[in-house]
């Protein structure tokens, strides 16, 4: 096989035969002939995946249409801004497996908060974002405005000059997704260093707490954009780790055939990539027939589980997909090819 303008699909079509690296393959191809047919996906987010620099990848294949719709930690998303803001005041530590304590304590007397083998800088990330996204929270309050948390990151990330950027611009998959104005859903906020700030201003009596909108009516206002998204060809799910970023959005499809009594699409495609083994009761480690049982997949729904390294295999995929979106016609001959 020969394609010059697609070395990162040809290498996974040539190398990628057995065991994960089949059920990467396999996902990457399902996800390709998904939304070439007209479908969507949408992406849910956790872990660390913005401190990990995810946006390389991922913000480029917001701008492409490969990715249609976000669930994302609160932690993700101040990340991605803090990346963008404070990137050269990060610090690696790539022998991390080998820090005693007192090496984390110096690195917290350093004012780094370690993340595995990098650390984000606290005044050039969380003092200086704060500096700018309290007196957002302040003159809602005084306004008795509300607005869901993303929403005032969308706001702050196309606020800030150009001159205040030390990370790639074109590499934050926050900026990427406001600009483009995606559908996001970060339910749980309030388990983020933004969520506990803002906590101590609304506790101080400087905030007020409703300004925030609930979690209750990110999922009201899901229910329309699923609606939405899974018109056509349908929206598939494409999910990083387990928690809450992976378990809030795919309940709404059971939500809205029993809750509201009202039909719906099924999810039209499931990747999961995960290291959580399956165990019991584990839902990051549950398989996806686990999900049959709970009306958020069926059986007709192409399904894998990848168990890897996100950081490795997202990329990977990715940059594939961006491959195929830019030579659409070759790609097709190339994955035809392969299965001759």
């Amino acid at each position: 096989m020969t394609a010059t303008n697609l070395p990162i699909l040809q290498f996974v079509l040539s190398n990628y035969k057995n065991f994960n690296s089949r059920a990467t393959r396999d996902a990457l191809l399902s996800y390709w002939e998904h939304v070439q047919g007209g479908g969507k996906m949408f992406w849910s987010v956790a872990g660390a995946m913005s401190s990990a620099q995810l946006g390389i990848t991922l913000a480029p294949a917001i701008r492409a249409g490969l990715i249609h719709g976000l669930s994302v930690t609160g932690a993700n998303l101040e990340e991605s801004l803090f990346r963008l803001v404070a990137h050269h005041s990060y610090k690696d530590f790539p022998d991390y497996r080998y820090f005693t304590k007192n090496d984390d304590t110096k690195i917290l007397d350093q004012r780094m908060r370690r993340v595995t083998d990098t650390s984000i800088p606290e005044d050039e990330a969380f003092r200086a974002v704060e500096s700018h996204i309290v007196p957002m929270w302040k003159a809602a309050t005084e306004k008795n405005n509300r607005f869901f948390w993303h929403e005032y990151f969308y706001d702050l990330i196309q606020k800030i000059g150009s001159d205040k950027h030390e990370g790639d611009p074109e590499q934050c998959w926050l900026l990427a997704a406001a600009k483009a104005k995606l559908p996001i859903v970060v339910p749980g906020y309030e388990d983020s260093t933004f969520g506990n700030i803002f906590a101590s201003h609304v506790k101080l009596g400087e905030c007020s707490a409703s300004i925030a909108k609930s979690g209750i009516e990110y999922m009201g206002a899901f229910y329309d954009q699923y609606r939405e998204l899974s018109a056509g060809k349908g929206v598939g799910f494409f999910q990083i780790g387990g928690g809450i970023a992976g378990d809030f959005p795919i309940c709404v499809v059971p939500s809205i055939k029993y809750d509201l009594a009202e039909p719906v699409k099924p999810w039209a495609y499931f990747c999961q990539i995960s290291d959580s083994t399956t165990s019991y009761g584990s839902y990051s480690g549950a398989t996806p027939n686990e999900k049959i049982t709970w009306d958020k997949l069926t059986e007709e729904t192409p399904m894998f589980v990848i168990e890897s390294d996100a950081t490795i295999v997202v990329p990977l995929m990715l940059s594939a997909l961006l491959e195929c979106k830019q030579h659409p016609a070759e790609a097709n001959a190339l994955i035809a090819q392969s299965k001759s």
